[in-house]
């Protein structure tokens, strides 16, 4: 199982009620955060996960409302104990972004490894969550996050008798090992059975809805979407502004054929996103409307 909590379903600027662009991915205890904006601290705080064992801080974009709340988390990680390295991903200038920022936390005792601008899947958490990404359109370089968490083969205890293979190393060659025994290999194959569907959660925000999104986020558990205005009318904003609307946030998740949507990232001159839910859910009725430390829990599914 997978824990997901959106800590801020702010954009712009944070409200007394809503912090900024955030959202926390826990699984087997090892965390990934996703962008960082205002407020970010206070609702991890409130939430009661931990700041520790977070591994790995994916950033969508450099705008304020996704990334000012780093530099004070980054040292909070470290006041927290931490010493491992920790990986930072985000666009092209990602980089320069984060030394600016940390010229006011010059001094970490961990290590930070930035992966700018990545064009290839990359394997996190010990091989058993594979991130990709896509170049969105926004005023500034940006990119969307695609998760799929891994799902181990089953254990086939008819197939590990068939090929030979002593009690004794069941549970390592489950667990990946390979062993050398007596001057025979036993490998994994030889005691699981075939591959299981995984959890895959899509990250996108901020954006027009570009032609090659539906395909990046194709049969995701969970969609995670900007809907910066609820109204139809605010179209135009969205144009000018490089965002989107309740309504096109919806048609991605239907040509996408996820399996529900979230929404995020609104705009503060929406005080009550649920006004607007209808124009959601008349195009993809599974849709939530999202809210601060709102938790999800994404099961494997047969």
């Amino acid at each position: 199982m997978v824990d997901i909590a959106l800590l801020g379903s702010g954009g712009g600027m944070p409200m007394p009620n809503r912090f900024l662009s955030a959202l926390l991915i826990n699984y087997k205890g090892r965390k990934i955060l996703v962008d960082c904006g205002e407020g970010t601290q206070v609702s991890m705080r409130i939430l009661g996960w931990g700041f520790k064992s977070i591994d790995v801080i994916c950033i969508t974009h450099g705008h304020g409302d996704h990334i000012v709340g780093l530099p004070g988390l980054l040292a909070t990680i470290g006041n927290s104990g931490r010493t491992e390295p920790l990986t930072l991903i985000g666009p092209e200038g990602i980089e320069k972004i984060i030394r600016g920022l940390r010229v006011i936390v010059p001094y970490l005792p961990y290590d930070i490894n930035i992966i700018e601008n990545p064009k290839k899947a990359i394997s996190l958490i010990n091989g058993d969550i594979v991130l990709s990404t896509l170049e969105l359109d926004h005023s500034w370089p940006c990119i969307g996050y695609s998760f799929y968490i891994n799902r181990s083969p089953k254990f086939d205890m008819e197939k590990a008798i068939i090929n030979g293979v002593p009690k004794v190393f069941w549970n390592r060659l489950q667990k990946g090992d390979v062993i050398v025994h007596e001057g025979k290999t036993y490998e994994p194959s030889m005691v699981l059975g075939n591959e299981r569907k995984g959890i895959k959660i899509s990250y996108i925000t901020d954006t027009r809805p570009v032609d090659k999104i539906p395909g990046f986020i194709k049969t995701s558990d969970l969609f995670v979407c900007e809907g910066t205005y609820g109204d139809d009318c605010d179209l135009d904003k969205a144009i000018k502004n490089k965002h989107m609307t309740f309504r096109e946030a919806a048609e991605l998740a239907n040509k996408g054929r996820v399996q529900e949507l979230l929404l995020t990232h609104f705009s503060p001159a929406m005080t009550d996103p649920e006004i607007y839910k209808n124009n959601i859910i008349d195009i993809f009725p599974n849709s939530i409307i999202g809210q601060d430390r709102l938790v999800k829990t994404l099961a494997f599914r047969e």
